[in-house]
């Protein structure tokens, strides 16, 4: 996996949809996000109770389709690196007017989950500097990316259990990326703290000679 890739945190669908359709795209990946972003915007921008859920899902869906339909092989430009936190302010940003619509009583939950994601992607992006390893493709696909979160929030608004679905997510998420990604620490650790110093060696060398 690309660190791009890594840092798009697409799931398994967004995964799928690029093998299917990315090759046969005309446009580039920034293209396909600003483009797939209008229609949750102009949703948000016209709704104003929660009646008009179906609609934000119908946005939803087409976001995922679109955004998630960036190449596979991906061709690194300066404006591809927009794509990422692009990403980011989309998923955080629906999650919140998501709520704000469907289940205002949830805004609690849905902040202690997007902290526990923050955390995620802050991880992913230090784990990717200083390992130079992504988190492993089980913990993405535990995580069901952008594209999955924002799916499943859909599915659960329009089911009126929002609330239940931020708390049971942020505690399951919260546990697997917070002890897998200790456990990952720690052995780069133990890993740096066993190597031979190079400096330390060079002098027991010379001191052999």
């Amino acid at each position: 996996m690309t660190a791009l890739r890594a840092y798009r945190d697409d799931g398994p669908l967004a995964g799928w949809i690029a093998r299917k359709l990315g090759r046969a795209v005309p446009l580039d990946e920034l293209s396909l996000t600003l483009l797939a972003a209008v229609p949750l915007v102009a949703v948000f921008a016209a709704v104003e109770d929660r009646s008009a859920t179906n609609a934000v899902g119908v946005a939803a869906l087409a976001f995922v389709l679109v955004a998630g339909s960036a190449p596979p092989d991906i061709e690194v430009t300066r404006l591809t690196w927009v794509v990422p936190p692009l990403l980011r302010a989309v998923e955080y940003g629906f999650l919140i007017a998501l709520t704000v619509l469907a289940d205002p009583d949830a805004m609690p939950l849905c902040f202690a989950f997007l902290t526990i994601l923050a955390l995620h992607h802050y991880d992913t992006v230090y784990r990717l500097r200083h390992q130079q390893l992504a988190p492993p493709p089980w913990v993405t696909a535990i995580g069901g990316g952008w594209d999955g979160r924002i799916l499943v929030a859909c599915a659960l608004a329009l089911a009126g259990i929002l609330e239940l679905g931020f708390l049971v997510a942020a505690v399951s998420l919260g546990l697997v990326y917070g002890i897998e990604s200790t456990v990952s620490w720690l052995r780069f650790g133990l890993e740096r703290h066993s190597a031979p110093d190079e400096d330390q060696t060079e002098g027991e060398d010379r001191l052999a000679e």
